[in-house]
């Protein structure tokens, strides 16, 4: 046990489980460190604001920028990214018992954002957490190797491959 990652199928599906998870694990004595995003209703027509928690007590950060009507590109704020990242880095050098990050994305693929703190914590022998999308998984899994478990979209699953009472 080391790193799982979990994939939900449906949008914002993930980011609800692991904030549901981090809101049980907090509340039975667990010190869990990382970042679950917040999901607001946008309308299916329109992308969502990116803003994610920083754990265990904040602050809410937005992670994305507006590109204007009509854009296409990227819309993460590489710079809110990586607050958020120092931030986390700073709750896991205070302790932790587990590190969850909402989502293994584009950056931590090119090994930016949380794929450092990943690894350090991972190191430090703490279990880890993960939100996975179908096309970041091949480089996930090159990063993890066989210290990955693929658990599935289920709180309770997560909860007993942590080894907590439930």
């Amino acid at each position: 046990m080391t790193i799982a990652y979990t994939m939900a199928g449906s949008r914002g599906g993930t980011d609800l489980l692991l904030a549901g998870l981090a809101m049980r694990l907090a509340a039975k004595g667990l010190r869990v460190v990382g970042v679950v995003q917040i999901n607001s209703d946008c309308g299916p027509d329109r992308p969502c604001d990116m803003d994610v928690r920083v754990l265990p007590l904040g602050p809410d950060l937005r992670i994305s920028q507006s590109l204007g009507p009509g854009a296409r590109g990227c819309r993460l704020d590489p710079e809110a990214l990586e607050t958020a990242v120092g931030l986390v880095q700073a709750s896991l050098n205070t302790g932790a018992d587990l590190l969850i990050v909402n989502k293994f994305g584009k950056h931590e693929c090119e090994g930016r954002g949380f794929r450092p703190v990943i690894a350090e914590a991972a190191a430090l022998g703490l279990p880890v957490i993960v939100g996975l999308n179908a096309t970041n998984r091949a480089a996930f899994l090159d990063f993890a190797g066989d210290l990955a478990t693929e658990l599935p979209p289920d709180e309770d699953a997560l909860v007993h491959w942590l080894s907590v009472p439930a």
